[in-house]
Parts: C-alpha cells; structure tokens; sequence
C-alpha cells in the first residue's frame, strides 16, 4: 500500500465515521471527498461497504448494554419485545424500496451537485423543524408505537438520495412524528444497525467478486480508522444534543453545499462525477 492510497483510505475512514451517524449524509461526503482524491472503481465500491461495517460496529458497541438488555429479555420482557418489533418495522420500508430503486438511484444521483442540493435542502428543512412548536408525545424510545417506527421507517427512505442523510431523515423525521429529541436520536442509531448491515450484506453478496485478498490491508485500515471516528462522532452527538438542537448540522449543510454548488457552477473543481 502506497503513501498515497493510505492518505487517501485513512481520510475516507475518517469522513465515513465521523458523517454516518451525524445529520450531514456520509454518503453525500464519501462521495465528494472520493472525487477530490479521485478514488473511485469497483474497489472503492468494495471499500465503501467495509467501512460502512467499521462505523455500524461502532453504534453497536457503544449500546452494547441496552443491545443485550434486549436480547435477554424477548422472552420475558414486553418492552423488549416492542422494541424489537419497532426495528423490524422501522427497517422494512427501507429493505422495499432499496432493493426496488438503490440501482438507479445509484445510477443516476450519485454525484457531487445531487449530493449538493439535497445538502442544502435537508438543511433548510432541519432549520424549519427545529424552529417550529415541538409537540412531544413520545418521550423515550421505549415508549414508541408500532406506528411511530414506520413513519420513521418511511423518512429513513429519503436518505436513498445521496446528500439527505440517514440519520438527519430519521432524527428529523421523528421529531416531526412527535419523538422527543433523545428518543429521535437513540432510535435513529438502532434502526441503523440493521438498516446498514442489510444493506453491506447485499452489496457484498452482489458485489462479491471484488473482494480481492490483496486489498486486505486497505479494508482493515479503513474499517478501523471508520470504527475510531465513528465511536467518537456517536458520543460527542449523544453529548451535544442534551444542551443543543440540531441547527448547527443544518447551517453547515447549507454553507457545505452552496460552496460545492459554487464550484461547480464557477468551474473551480472539476467534478468528473457530475458528468457521468
């Protein structure tokens, strides 16, 4: 591994664990960051879904206890239960529509103005949840209804257009359903646990064959270097939201992608994925 390729895979972990679990969209700034060090091809593709498991590794280490507080009590516990049945329910729209739309999507949205514009989009509209009355019906995400999680479920899919963000489509999303902040935030890091390994089990199985042994070191780098960040990112969120809202991550969406939009339209950066 050259010096290059390990700048290259060390930032991308970087980008991947610090952005998966923030309301900034990972994907949109995988794929920015990918073009600027023009670190593309069926390898990448490859790269991608491993670090994507060193970031979800991270969220599921650090709720390790409430992740085994569950699975000990399905058989005893109706709580357990409930909350089980939430994930499964929250992750189907996802798993529909993803296997339905995710080739084209990719096809065709993935480059640096669509991830732009969904930047600044999601952010206005993040300021404008954040600014409205704030009704709260659902105070801890043990107390979620069945119909809480599929409407989340539901807002999770916006996150398919690369630049929404998962997290910030899901957290937003509950908020607006009536979740309160903690409970949007928790929930939003459960459902990506199944949500992002269902998704790197069928982009490895589809994708299997560019798996390559040589490439060994690069994923370990990557996925460790995502898993460092990405637990570093999950607890400094979980901290920042106890005092905060979430407009910060909305006025660095929009100054984020109204500089990507103005290098394109100035011609400062040549986006070669915005041409393909």
């Amino acid at each position: 591994m050259d010096l290059w390729t390990t700048v290259s895979v060390l930032l991308l972990g970087v980008v991947e664990g610090l952005t998966e679990f923030l309301p900034i969209s990972s994907t949109g700034h995988q794929i920015i960051v990918a073009d600027l060090l023009d670190f593309g091809g069926e390898r990448a593709m490859a790269f991608n879904i491993i670090i994507q498991l060193g970031a979800i590794l991270a969220v599921a280490w650090e709720f390790r206890r409430k992740i085994l507080e569950i699975a000990s009590g399905l058989t005893t516990q109706r709580n357990a239960r409930q909350f089980t049945v939430n994930l499964l329910i929250g992750f189907l729209p996802a798993v529909v529509l993803g296997v339905l739309f995710a080739d084209k999507i990719h096809e065709y949205l993935f480059n640096p103005v669509t991830v732009a514009v969904a930047l600044v989009v999601g952010g206005v509209i993040m300021l404008w949840a954040e600014r409205r009355d704030h009704v709260v019906y659902v105070d801890h995400v043990d107390d979620m209804r069945w119909t809480d999680a599929l409407k989340v479920g539901f807002a999770q899919c916006l996150a398919m257009i690369p630049g929404t963000s998962r997290s910030g489509s899901t957290i937003i999303g509950g908020l607006l359903f009536g979740l309160s902040r903690k409970a949007a935030t928790e929930f939003s890091f459960f459902l990506a646990m199944p949500t992002m390994v269902g998704a790197a089990v069928y982009s490895g199985y589809k994708y299997r064959d560019l798996f390559k042994a040589g490439d060994f070191p690069v994923f370990a780098l990557g996925f460790v270097t995502a898993f460092v960040f990405a637990m570093i990112a999950v607890r400094g969120l979980l901290r920042f939201i106890a005092h905060h809202s979430y407009a910060a991550f909305a006025w660095y969406r929009i100054a984020f992608g109204v500089l990507i939009l103005a290098t394109w339209v100035f011609g400062w950066v040549n986006w070669t994925a915005a041409a393909a």
